[in-house]
């Protein structure tokens, strides 16, 4: 009873694009902030379960955490946004301009927390700079090093292979995204946005608010990479292909694998009529001095 129709589905989400398009800069600035600081956290946890067993999976299965908090939560990811509110500006129900506000002001928001995580991290792990003997610090140097050295030492086509490691990322997050509406009980949504969120991380792909942890984390630890090689190799290709992922991968086909003109008018006729019987109450209420 808690599963949700495709029909339906689709309604949901371009709904959710609305909203989410619709919010207020002090909301996106906070819920934004919240989101990237959160997944700087869940990376944190995945890294230390690797480290701990010796085996990366481990860190794949706990990562999704993080974003099921965000999700559970309503607060904003703008990986997951790239699917949704492209859909809301398809039907006509919210504009570019306000998708691309969102999407800026989210992205800052996503760094300014992922960043203030990863400082205070490092000064806990470091215990303020005096101890490196910390296995988590050689992690995330290696791994800060791993997302920026090798697209650098290929060159121009080390950008297209992030761009195409970040499409896939996204295409499994924006599943993942879309998922979480097809149940209306908090562990089916739980569950159903579990599964693709697994596969993204433990496939060593690149999701860009991750990446405004670990880099930036990986820089303060030591990583011998400077701001300007993060953004060329790594933080900018990947929002591109975070992007273009969800739109081209996710939010398109499973629009119009189940958008037709039938379920897409009578969702129009029912809205109609929400406005009208809402009109109708105003109308005919009594009026208060």
């Amino acid at each position: 009873m808690s599963y949700v129709q495709p029909d339906q589905l689709i309604d949901d989400i371009i709904h959710s694009g609305v909203v989410k398009s619709n919010l207020t800069i002090k909301q996106m600035i906070i819920r934004g902030t919240l989101s990237g600081a959160i997944l700087g956290a869940a990376t944190a946890v995945s890294l230390t379960a690797a480290a701990q067993t010796g085996l990366p999976i481990v860190g794949a299965v706990l990562f999704p955490v993080g974003f099921a908090i965000i999700l559970l939560l309503g607060l904003e990811l703008v990986t997951g946004s790239f699917a949704l509110i492209p859909l809301a500006i398809l039907e006509g129900r919210t504009t570019i301009k306000k998708g691309l506000t969102n999407f800026g002001v989210v992205i800052a928001a996503h760094l300014v927390g992922a960043v203030l995580f990863g400082f205070l991290y490092v000064v806990s792990i470091t215990y303020m700079g005096t101890v490196t003997t910390d296995p988590m610090v050689q992690a995330i140097v290696h791994l800060a090093e791993h997302k920026v050295l090798p697209y650098e030492a290929v060159g121009p086509g080390g950008i297209v292979v992030a761009i195409i490691k970040a499409m896939l990322c996204n295409w499994m997050v924006a599943i993942g995204t879309i998922m979480f509406y097809t149940s209306k009980s908090t562990a089916g949504k739980i569950l159903a946005m579990w599964l693709p969120v697994t596969i993204f991380f433990s496939l060593g792909l690149e999701h860009a608010i991750v990446n405004m942890f670990v880099i930036p984390a990986g820089m303060m630890l030591g990583a011998p990479i400077s701001i300007g090689q993060w953004l060329l190799w790594n933080q900018i290709p990947v929002l591109v292909g975070n992007l273009l992922g969800a739109i081209l991968f996710t939010a398109l086909p499973v629009y119009f694998s189940h958008r037709t003109r039938v379920n897409r008018a009578a969702h129009l006729d029912e809205s109609a009529a929400t406005v009208t019987g809402a009109e109708t109450a105003a109308t005919s209420a009594p009026v208060h001095a």
